[in-house]
């Protein structure tokens, strides 16, 4: 019946369709819904490029997506033909179209707001609609309210099992549990930072820490089970925070924190524990308790910060040291960040050079906004010194060289005017007109840049940050006034005074908070701050003394949504394997980047640090909200010598390999199952209409359906991979 939404003859044949989608929804027979929403989907799409049938093509369409709200398969589908449609559209010129065009685009904002999380695959749909109206947050929840198919969305896991392989990236997903994205988040970021991964995996089989032990377990399944998607139920519920409702969305850094504490205590207990046993065991006298070695927390992320408070009124200053797990960096006010920005990241060292030689007005003046300069910036090789405008280099800069060039340039110049004289009339002319185009020319030029400029500048002033601004104002000193004063011992009073923090000691993984939620005293709500922060791939931490370490970036937390309590959290991250030490003179220049993943749930693909670096300039409301760094080999005295033998995997001890082994050969033997039941349910369907999938042509029965891996287009998953 769908294929006669083609006939141009037909009355009222979308709500034929749409009556009959009900009527198997309100009888529960999903699988039906589901084999032909994705079997069809892209063909009543490709309608919309006839304006006979773009009307009953657009309802039924809206209908098939705007129901089809437990998984993101049917909308994936259409993400490669939504640019060319809109382009057709936009060419075609006409009412209809124009009409089509608008509700394409309010479709395609509700779809991306109920699946967030997919930057790679969304950026070209969202560039191709970025001129057409964008709809408000409760038009969207307007039209996603409307009746799905069940309210239930775990009835439909079993109704569609998928034949999926794992990821082409090598990488395995991890299964929403529901509304669990925060901690499947956090444990693909823990597992990418390999140097505590292979602490975790080297631990001993009879040990006396329970949860480092789940971790373990789930890290190895990770990294050697063959499914494209594993469940961590038992470790959720094993490190699961008292305080969180089950199925609500919490904060990632929050359970973060709870996490990192609760192994630190385990081992700390679980080590005095074993040396007591010792102790009990030996006929000796006891002898002194040797003291206590740091454990796997301490050594990967463990660092010291000291706090010093000076009085004001007697000068006397107290210092305290502390150890932390991560840095929570609030947001400074924007004119404490005002053209901070070349101090903001690390530059590369051929650009240092090219910046001091630059005029006091364009050393102000930033290349480029936002995120794409911040990469440019971190990326060695991206701004070489042979695009440096020569016009801005000012006599010092030049030197002696750009003297002598100046010399030859007015010598020939005078040469070319005594030629100039002896030229006919005509000739003149016409090379006159041609340079006053040319003065034209450089003159427009010259307007857009400085045009350019300014609109950076402003934006510059508008508050535009990078990690290191925050970090900045985190150690910035802070007065303690009015009811904040500092009560002074030797004063035997309250004072004001004056609070500093430095860093002592920097970790080996260096975890930053960005705290965007605060708290809306009007609202009474916590609301989420959505500037844009420009993440550098290589930052120097500032340490006390005056010595700075650098960390490079490994992976990047990001939020998508406007509240604490709800959105979506996904992962960007990359291996952050041992490296050499940088060559004498390369310190400060990031090494070349690996290869970027995208963890979203059961979903993992390839990305790219361009793609992190410019997620919230195409997506508002995607936010990187906790970033990992790894201290770069051979800055800090605890970081470990790189060697081949440390890159490598360790080994997994017998019972580890074992039940991996087992649950490999069950996925083949669920394979082979879900393969013979599919195969039935198929030859059980009618013969007409048939089951292929071609865009927007009729293919003969004999010709068979389409290849490709999957009805999701290749992305990878199972059917348990549903975004709540």
């Amino acid at each position: 019946m769908i294929d006669w939404v083609s006939w141009p003859l037909g009355k009222n044949i979308d709500k034929w369709i749409i009556a009959l989608l009900k009527g198997l929804a309100a009888v529960k027979k999903f699988s039906i819904l589901i084999e032909v929403s994705l079997a069809k989907i892209e063909k009543v799409f490709s309608k919309l490029l006839y304006p006979i049938v773009r009307g009953a093509a657009l309802s039924v369409l809206k209908y098939m997506l705007l129901t089809f709200q437990h998984s993101h398969e049917a909308f994936h589908l259409l993400l490669p033909h939504i640019p060319p449609m809109v382009a057709s559209l936009v060419k075609e010129d006409s009412n209809s179209g124009t009409s089509c065009l608008e509700q394409l685009a309010e479709l395609v904002h509700c779809m991306v707001f109920r699946f967030p999380g997919f930057p790679d695959l969304y950026e070209p749909v969202m560039e191709a609609i970025k001129d057409l109206h964008v709809p408000n947050e409760d038009r969207i929840k307007q039209l996603l309210g409307q009746d799905a198919w069940t309210s239930q969305k775990s009835e439909l896991a079993g109704f569609y099992p998928r034949l999926m392989a794992k990821s082409d990236t090598g990488k395995i997903g991890l299964i929403n549990l529901g509304n669990t994205c925060y901690v499947n988040s956090i444990l693909q970021a823990l597992f990418m930072a390999s140097d505590f991964r292979h602490c975790v995996l080297r631990l001993t089989e009879n040990n006396s820490q329970p949860l480092m032990t789940k971790l373990q377990w789930l890290f190895a399944f990770l990294e050697h089970s063959q499914r494209p998607a594993i469940s961590p139920e038992n470790f959720l519920s094993a490190s699961w925070t008292p305080w969180f409702s089950p199925g609500t969305q919490q904060d990632c850094s929050e359970y973060l924190k709870y996490l990192l504490d609760r192994l630190h205590e385990e081992e700390k207990t679980g080590t005095r524990i074993c040396q007591k046993l010792k102790q009990s065991s030996s006929p000796s006298p006891p002898e002194e308790p040797p003291s206590p070695s740091p454990t796997s927390v301490e050594k990967m992320f463990g660092g010291k910060i000291v706090t010093r408070i000076r009085c004001l009124h007697c000068l006397n200053v107290s210092s305290r040291e502390e150890a932390f797990t991560d840095l929570s960096l609030a947001f400074p006010p924007t004119e404490r960040c005002g053209r901070r920005r070349l101090g903001s990241v690390m530059l590369p060292a051929e650009d240092v050079g090219v910046r001091e030689a630059l005029s006091p007005s364009q050393a102000q003046v930033p290349s480029r906004v936002g995120p794409r300069r911040q990469r440019k910036h971190c990326v060695p090789g991206d701004a070489p010194a042979a695009v440096v405008d020569i016009e801005g280099l000012g006599p010092q800069g030049a030197g002696a060289q750009s003297s002598g060039e100046e010399k030859v340039e007015r010598e020939e110049e005078v040469e070319e005017e005594g030629r100039e004289e002896e030229r006919p009339r005509e000739q003149e002319e016409e090379e006159e007109g041609k340079e006053k185009k040319e003065a034209a020319a450089e003159e427009k030029e010259k307007a857009q840049k400085e045009k350019e400029a300014e609109t950076a500048e402003e934006k510059e002033e508008d508050g535009s940050r990078s990690v290191l601004d925050l970090v900045n104002y985190f150690l910035s000193p802070e007065r303690l006034t009015a009811e904040n004063r500092y009560y002074c011992e030797p004063c035997a009073s309250l004072q004001d005074a004056e609070k500093a923090v430095e860093l002592s000691q920097g970790p080996r993984y260096l975890i930053l908070t960005l705290l965007r939620f605060s708290f809306d005293l009007r609202s009474m709500r916590r609301r989420k701050i959505l500037d844009d922060v420009c993440i550098p791939l290589l930052l120097r931490l500032p340490l006390a003394g005056g010595r700075g370490q650098a960390y490079d970036l490994c992976s990047v937390v990001v939020h998508s949504g406007v509240s604490s309590e709800s959105g979506h959290y996904y992962c960007y991250a990359r291996e952050g394997a041992a490296r050499p030490a940088p060559s004498l003179g390369a310190a400060d220049r990031p090494e070349p980047e690996n290869q970027w993943y995208l963890f979203n749930d059961t979903r993992v693909s390839f990305s790219s640090f361009e793609s992190v670096s410019n997620v919230t300039s195409f997506f508002p409301k995607d936010t990187a909200y906790v970033l990992f760094y790894r201290q770069r080999p051979g800055e800090g005295s605890e970081a470990e010598p790189s060697s081949p033998r440390g890159r490598a995997e360790p080994t997994l001890h017998k019972d580890l390999m074992e039940a991996i082994s087992k649950d490999n050969i069950l996925y083949l033997q669920e394979q082979e199952k879900e393969a013979r039941s599919r195969a039935a349910y198929i030859s059980a369907l009618p013969a007409s209409p048939h089951w292929g999938r071609g865009f927007d042509e009729d293919k003969d029965e004999d010709e068979g359906s389409p290849g490709g891996c999957s009805p999701a287009g290749g992305n990878g998953g199972d059917f348990h991979r549903l975004v709540f």
